[in-house]
């Protein structure tokens, strides 16, 4: 998902184009409150966490007003931002999230020392 060495908090330095339009698109995919709702599910879910159990589809539906159609376009938009990652078993699909792309967004959002000091 991003570059490697990817990236630097926003205010600590400028932030390149080319990574500024990856770590865009992850935003733009959590800025849905289905996805977040549905990253929120699969984190949340002991399964969700563990890279290749993860949590069936059939257990998400449930949670919304949407088709089945719309999750499953919600949920391949964050398979394409690399939030989620996924194994077809059978009829079913589970997902779960990928710790390094939420580490990374964290990371581009973190406050250098001197400014996380400051409580204005």
């Amino acid at each position: 998902m991003f570059a490697s060495g990817c990236c630097a908090p926003l205010v600590a330095e400028p932030i390149a184009e080319d990574e500024a339009a990856e770590v865009a698109r992850v935003f733009k995919a959590l800025g849905d409150p289905i996805r977040l709702r549905l990253l929120s599910l699969i984190g949340a879910h002991e399964s969700g966490r563990a890279a290749g159990e993860g949590v069936c589809v059939c257990e998400l539906t449930g949670a919304f007003t949407v088709t089945a159609p719309t999750i499953s376009h919600h949920l391949k938009v964050l398979r394409e931002a690399g939030l989620l990652d996924h194994e077809r078993r059978g009829t079913w699909v589970y997902y779960w999230i990928v710790p390094a792309t939420l580490k990374r967004l964290t990371g581009v959002l973190a406050l250098p020392e001197a400014l996380a000091a400051d409580t204005r």
